[in-house]
């Protein structure tokens, strides 16, 4: 019995009952639980009086005051499990559950290794599509796409464990002028290695990520490449860079289903298809000889160009496609995982969904912020063109994978993040990666240990015989609890994809263990009892913190 899903629903439900008060719409909202370690706060707290305290036109305290007393006058499961509720601060509800409360969660939680740790899998399962990185392919993944990267994976990591059917997919912006400008300056330094004079392109693309392509295509084909058209050269480099995508994503963890081609849609009349519907619809129309969609109909700042005057199509063209051409696959759930110059993309994406007849609301857009790199206190520049930037594969070189996934998750997406090279180069607790692994690894070696004496402690060290002996005391309940808090976490990034709850998540479950460990003697051979009950609770931690692990990304060491 998890009492935290069942609480969130009950709690949904009581403000469903203030709709006079409440719109409708806003039942769903995210309501938030934490198990508290400290009982000045209670068993659990909830933000509703800040949550809702706008919408209501109350004040905080005012909203959590009627969410109290409407709570208190209900009779029904599962508030007949609290002893009472108060409000604090500037508008938290703490619930005080009596004493068995705790005690029945853990014994279902132990004696059901099948619902694993109180989660359920969906019963009507969704099909989602990620899609994210989508890089230009005119260049190595920056350090920035690392952080849409490790958003997107984690995200299709936990909707899989949820039980959804999940899609990745990476869209390859391979038409229009960057891959014409990507050829002419790899043209320009196949000219270069040749020893030909040549003029490099304005706004080109600088780095020396291009050189040693370029090397490698004399090689292979001499002077030849003097007479190759720029439709060679643009192909070349965008394979060989692809390539190189490809790899550095995989050293960092990231796979994709799917890698999906924006030229397709062009070559294949999608586009043009696209945009012909709008029209059809009455939804375009020309002025000053280009083609604009009429965005503003859909709540959009202004309406957009589709076709430009020169006849080119733009972005959004080619977006609208492509959009369409997932729908029309038979996805539930499209999740676009966008940098932050894609910002204005959000209104204008959804706008053109809802105009095709497609359901806006299955559209959901993450648009996470700048990534710094800090580097002896000072900020690193980059810029893609200048060949100044740092490639997401030096990042992982030199800290390691699973140290770059995990700092990626630091903050919420939303948040610009600061990568420290400094604290991610450390092999001590203020790296939390290291603080997390040791945690693991300090429970698998107790456990180990355990077995190795189980002669001399007189019983079989494995978790199916030892549950009924588990402990819930005072140190065991801190533990328990925080175990129990898993389940919020995990519907939470799966409704709303905030993956830097499961990373935090999963620091302080360590340390809570680690407070844990260093207070009480695990194995103790002059108190048996005791030593099973603790042996529960370390396994159960073990298994807590390796799925938390295995969802992120991050190896389970044996040893460190």
């Amino acid at each position: 019995m998890n009492i935290i899903p069942q609480l969130r629903q009950a709690l949904v439900s009581v403000i469903s009952t203030l709709a006079e008060v409440v719109p409708a719409e806003l039942i769903n909202l995210e309501v938030k639980l934490n198990i508290e370690k400290r009982d000045q706060f209670g068993d659990v707290s909830c933000n509703v009086g800040l949550l809702l305290a706008k919408k209501m036109q109350l004040s905080p305290r005012e909203v959590a005051q009627r969410v109290k007393v409407t709570i208190e006058a209900r009779q029904d499961y599962p508030w007949t499990l609290l002893e009472k509720i108060e409000i604090a601060g500037p508008g938290f509800l703490n619930f005080y559950f009596k004493p068995e409360v705790w005690l029945q969660g853990m014994q279902e939680l132990l004696t059901s290794p099948k619902n694993l740790f109180g989660l359920q899998k969906n019963e009507k399962p969704l099909a989602y599509h990620l899609e994210f990185v989508s890089a230009n392919p005119t260049g190595p993944v920056h350090l920035g796409g690392g952080r849409g990267g490790i958003i997107g994976d984690v995200i299709a990591r936990v909707l899989k464990f949820l039980g959804h059917r999940v899609h990745t997919e990476y869209y390859i912006n391979d038409a229009g002028n960057q891959i014409k400008l990507l050829g002419q300056s790899f043209k320009a330094r196949c000219f270069e290695a040749l020893g030909v004079a040549f003029t490099f392109p304005e706004g080109g693309y600088a780095g020396d990520y291009l050189m040693p392509v370029a090397a490698i295509c004399v090689k292979e084909h001499g002077k030849a490449l003097l007479e190759k058209s720029d439709d060679f050269f643009e192909m070349y480099a965008k394979d060989a860079l692809l390539k190189v995508i490809k790899q550095d994503l995989g050293d960092y963890g990231v796979h994709f289903d799917t890698w999906f081609s924006e030229k397709s849609l062009h070559d294949d009349g999608s586009v043009f298809a696209a945009i012909k519907q709008l029209q059809d619809k009455g939804l375009a129309y020309e002025k000053d000889g280009a083609l604009w969609f009429k965005a503003t109909e859909f709540g959009d700042d202004k309406d957009r160009v589709l076709r430009r005057s020169n006849g080119e199509m733009t972005y959004i063209a080619a977006d609208v496609a492509y959009h369409k051409n997932k729908f029309d696959r038979g996805f539930d759930r499209l999740v676009d995982i966008l940098g932050q110059d894609h910002h204005g993309y959000v209104k204008r994406l959804q706008s053109t969904m809802e105009a095709l007849g497609y359901p806006s609301a299955h559209l959901d857009i993450i648009v996470y912020q700048l990534v710094s790199l800090k580097e002896n206190d000072e900020l690193v520049r980059m810029s893609k063109r200048a060949g100044t930037f740092t490639k997401l594969s030096d990042v992982v070189e030199t800290v390691g994978k699973d140290v770059a996934r995990y700092f990626y998750l630091n903050r919420r997406a939303e948040a610009h993040l600061e990568f420290d090279l400094g604290v991610a180069l450390k092999r001590s607790d203020e790296n939390p990666v290291f603080y997390l692994q040791y945690a693991l690894v300090r429970a698998s070696s107790l456990l180990a240990k355990a077995k190795e004496e189980q002669a001399l402690l007189g019983f079989v060290v494995e978790a199916n015989t030892l549950h009924e002996h588990a402990l819930v005391g005072d140190d065991e309940l801190v533990v328990y609890k925080k175990i129990l808090g898993l389940y919020d976490v995990l519907r939470a990034v799966g409704e709303n994809y905030q993956t830097h709850l499961l990373a935090c998540y999963a620091y302080e479950l360590a340390m809570v263990f680690h407070a844990y460990y260093t207070k009480n003697k695990i194995i103790d051979r002059e108190n048996i009892a005791q030593t099973k009950g603790r042996l529960v609770l370390v396994n159960l931690f073990k298994d807590t913190l390796g799925l938390c692990l295995q969802l992120l990304g991050v190896e389970q060491p044996e040893r460190m």
